[in-house]
């Protein structure tokens, strides 16, 4: 990828039913469960990886995982990893590029199964901006192992997220696609959305969300949530508002402001039960703390203190990785281009639902296919900003629950 811009008081303490497809409303659909680490979440149980088996289908073998918990989201978002790239600016360009893009893993091969033909056509912005726009498809992952040939081994697409820079550099979006989304997968039929990493890794997973939304992804990051979790606690916490008063697990969120540790964060996001939205306000939460996590970084002297931010740097290029066409040149360029865009500049949406419903044992949710076009058909043409007020009931709230 090649950029045409120019280039050089805390409030938490720990303490068989018959198969319907049909689609309910939106009130927050969720599965039983409490996680291993004592937090609400599944015990990869079926929707381990999304996989549904089909009758006829034959079975699918899962990946060996670990029981152990990641953060939900893992806390994937291109506003904290384009924000560490655009203040790698100034002076001793090539040492910032190897000390930190260097520090960044990378996934290898993720495009190379794709049929070119097959794949959506490149943005077509309505204004000519002088730079393209650039899409990540950003997911979870709970490891840092070394990857090799697409696979990011013990990784999994709980969190799903399309990252639109736009091409004006100016603005950017974040759509998540709920995990349990029914969709099409290429050769293997409808299923979960998240099931497309467990049948073919990264590259089907590229392909299943290109195939959705009719949009070019020209780039793939992970995030893990370890790393993020030591980048919070780096920063002194980061500050959320909860509505009302909920608890998850050893932790308690009172009404109003909390500040929230890198442990508290964990708990904050990973709730879903106890929340009216259940997943639906779980995805909120994972947006919520990636713009209160953003602001935090520019409302502090991280920038201003040389040792602070070297650390802080660190820190989450080490929770990074992208696909092996992104040279450290290419993301020292994009971060440069994208420099001026602030925490306000960044919209978060989920992508628009009908509801959910079961495709036999299993909870899904049902897209809302003509909202869902027009959206995507805004983000094609780069154009989302400027069209957000049609999606105000899939936008970020100012205090989600």
């Amino acid at each position: 990828m090649t950029d045409r811009t120019d280039r050089p008081a805390r409030h938490s303490r720990p303490n068989s039913e018959p198969a319907t497809v049909e689609a309910h409303a939106v009130t927050g659909y969720e599965h039983d469960g409490h996680g291993s680490d004592g937090y609400e979440d599944d015990q990869y149980d079926n929707d381990q990886y999304g996989a549904v088996a089909h009758e006829g289908a034959g079975t699918t073998e899962r990946p060996r995982t670990r029981r152990r918990r990641t953060w939900r989201s893992a806390l994937v978002a291109l506003g904290v990893l384009g924000l560490v790239l655009a203040l790698v600016v100034g002076g001793g360009l090539w040492f910032l590029s190897s000390r930190y893009g260097g520090n960044i893993d990378r996934v290898g091969d993720v495009f190379a199964g794709i049929d070119a033909g097959s794949r959506p056509a490149a943005a077509s912005p309505v204004q000519d901006t002088g730079a393209d726009p650039v899409t990540f498809l950003l997911v979870g992952s709970d490891t840092r192992a070394v990857v090799e040939n697409g696979d990011l081994p013990d990784a999994r697409s709980d969190a799903i997220m399309l990252t639109r820079i736009a091409g004006d550099r100016k603005h950017a979006q974040v759509i998540s696609i709920p995990r349990d989304s029914w969709v099409d997968i290429p050769g293997h039929g409808k299923n979960k959305i998240n099931a497309a990493y467990a049948f073919g890794g990264p590259t089907l997973l590229i392909q299943t969300v290109e195939q959705l939304t009719g949009v070019r992804i020209d780039h793939y990051a992970a995030i893990s949530f370890n790393g993020l979790i030591q980048v919070t606690d780096d920063l002194g916490g980061v500050d959320v508002v909860v509505p009302e008063t909920t608890s998850n697990g050893e932790y308690t969120f009172t009404a109003g402001p909390n500040h929230l540790d890198g442990a508290e964060a964990r708990a904050y996001v990973g709730q879903r039960h106890g929340l009216p939205g259940g997943d639906f306000d779980r995805v909120k939460r994972q947006q919520n703390y990636l713009r209160s996590m953003f602001t935090k970084l520019f409302s502090q002297n991280s920038f201003s203190d040389p040792g602070k931010l070297d650390s802080l740097l660190l820190a989450v290029t080490s929770a990074v990785a992208v696909d092996d066409s992104l040279g450290n040149a290419d993301l020292l360029s994009l971060g440069y281009s994208a420099r001026g865009i602030r925490p306000a500049d960044v919209a978060f949406f989920t992508a628009p639902v009908l509801g959910t419903g079961m495709e036999g044992a299993a909870s899904v949710v049902y897209l809302d296919t003509v909202t869902d076009q027009r959206m995507w058909g805004y983000l094609q043409s780069d154009s989302l900003g400027q069209n957000a007020g049609e999606f105000t009931d899939q936008a970020l709230p100012d205090v989600p629950r």
